[in-house]
């Protein structure tokens, strides 16, 4: 019998860390805040770096921001703040981190205003569905304009529309895996 060829999108390369990162969760729809908080750290502490450098580090950014739990990062505190500097384990770059504490604060309100996080994200949406058109390859839209550009009027660091863009596929708001991939 013969076996069936995988295709993926051509950007996760053939490593295996992002190939995994691909088919398990990249483009998969997600409504779960917790997650939207891990990929929001993970994606801001990506400014300006290459994605495989915070993927091959996700494991030490969960053990330093309490497995990404939003109240507990909102709570870190200025010691907190110099452990983080002193961990090898993440980006170590004081924005960044500070960014991380600051926008978890922020996010509390954000779910406290619209019920939840992904409530927030989704009311940019049309219809308040993912977008699983693929229109081709872009690093922004004009939904990813909009929420950045409110998230930057709410106090958001490091969440500029590229890097809201990156999250929105990361977590499903848009399927972006091309028409032949495998995983779409």
């Amino acid at each position: 019998m013969p076996t069936k060829q995988i295709t993926r999108c051509g950007w996760c390369g053939t490593d295996p860390l992002y190939m995994k990162y691909h088919d398990e969760e990249w483009g998969k729809v997600t409504h779960d805040d917790q997650v939207l908080f891990e990929f929001l750290t993970l994606e801001s502490a990506q400014a300006g770096l290459s994605w495989i450098t915070i993927l091959r580090r996700r494991d030490n950014y969960r053990k330093a921001f309490a497995n990404f739990d939003v109240e507990k990062v909102a709570k870190f505190t200025e010691k907190d703040q110099e452990r983080l500097l002193q961990d090898e384990g993440i980006i170590r770059n004081r924005l960044k981190i500070n960014a991380a504490i600051n926008n978890a604060k922020l996010f509390i309100e954000v779910q406290k205003e619209f019920g939840s996080f992904n409530n927030y994200l989704y009311s940019f949406m049309p219809d308040n569905k993912p977008i699983i058109t693929y229109t081709g390859p872009h690093v922004s839209t004009p939904e990813s304009d909009a929420i950045s550009k409110d998230m930057k009027k709410r106090g958001f660091k490091f969440f500029g529309t590229t890097i809201c863009y990156a999250h929105m596929q990361a977590t499903g708001m848009v399927n972006d895996h091309i028409p032949e991939c495998s995983f779409r």
